[in-house]
């Protein structure tokens, strides 16, 4: 079974997120699908959820590609460790075109049941986005940490 978790999860980002196919959405995420992520805006849950985060996100950053750095799976779970690229060329929840690029890290951890995800928790360098955007502070390095 965790192999073929880990084939939903890669047509998850590879084909739902970095190509901007919705109908994917259908296919890989349950119709009860719940999204739980404190630094995204709720848009609700099930595929039509998930369709609407992509096309946020997708508008905001058309060059927008998620880079799967781990992908583990056991029983009925998948962790995606992942890094995001993306230039910010469209209005984003009411912030206008920075055109400046982002780099940024986020981890996901979904559930899933006969063959589709029933979950996903998902947290994510939200901060440094907005601090690459210029759009909230960028914290001093504190110095003598670590010695």
């Amino acid at each position: 079974m965790s192999e073929e978790n880990k084939t939903v999860a890669r047509r998850w980002i590879e084909e739902l997120w970095n190509k901007g196919n919705l109908s994917v959405a259908d296919e890989v995420l349950a119709p009860t699908y719940v999204h739980i992520d404190p630094s995204t805006p709720d848009l609700g849950g099930g595929p039509e959820g998930e369709k609407k985060r992509v096309t946020l996100y997708r508008t905001a950053f058309p060059d927008l590609h998620l880079n799967i750095d781990d992908l583990i799976a056991e029983s009925d779970k998948v962790v995606i460790r992942w890094t995001c690229r993306g230039t910010h060329r469209g209005e984003l929840s009411g912030i206008a075109p920075t055109g400046k690029p982002i780099t940024l890290t986020g981890v996901s951890l979904c559930r899933l049941a006969n063959g589709k995800a029933v979950e996903g928790r998902v947290n994510w360098d939200a901060l440094g986005m907005f601090q690459q955007l210029g759009i909230a502070p960028a914290f001093a390095k504190a110095k003598g940490v670590g010695r």
